[in-house]
Parts: C-alpha cells; structure tokens; sequence
C-alpha cells in the first residue's frame, strides 16, 4: 500500500481540509494529528495518506503548495507511530468486548 505523510503548518488548515475532501484523494485512509502531540513543531499537523498510487500521488500533488513531504527517514519513524498508535486502539477495543 502506497503512503506519504505531510507535514501542514497550522495555520494552513482551511486549504488542507479541501485538499483532503478531493474526490480520489477522499477516498483514501487519512490520518491527521497535532505534530506536537507527536514530537513534532507545535505549530504544524501531520497528515498520513495511505492507499492507492494514484490516490497517494493526487495527495501529494495537492499537498504540495500546503505542506511539505517529510524526509524519508523521518516519514518512516512517524509512519511506525501511527501504526503503532493504531495497534494500540485496536488492543484497547478487543479488552472492551471481552468476556470475564
């Protein structure tokens, strides 16, 4: 599965919630966290796309003027965060619904 994680100044928030309602891009899995919760500059937001090439690349092609492609090494080591993150939810949910 293809994926690029941007990272958005805060203030950019209008544009980015457009670019994310693309119709391709819309229809990919969207992540979207306070950098600063996250390790990151308190000013900017993290955006995780995931799915399709092309959807991943309509992102990126939008994203673009918005934001900034994270560096390879650190795009990884967030995109292990997020996953992580969501193994964690998933774990949580399973303890809810099981029976003692």
């Amino acid at each position: 599965m293809a994926w690029t994680i941007f990272s958005v100044p805060t203030g950019k928030r209008t544009e980015l919630d457009a670019v994310l309602k693309d119709d391709l891009v819309s229809r990919q899995s969207q992540k979207i966290r306070d950098a600063g919760a996250m390790g990151g500059p308190a000013d900017q937001t993290y955006v995780l796309v995931e799915g399709s090439t092309e959807g991943v690349q309509r992102a990126r092609d939008l994203l673009g003027p918005v934001g900034t492609v994270l560096p390879a090494a650190e795009a990884e080591t967030l995109h292990q965060r997020f996953r992580d993150e969501e193994d964690a939810a998933s774990a949580g949910m399973g303890l809810f619904f099981t029976e003692e």
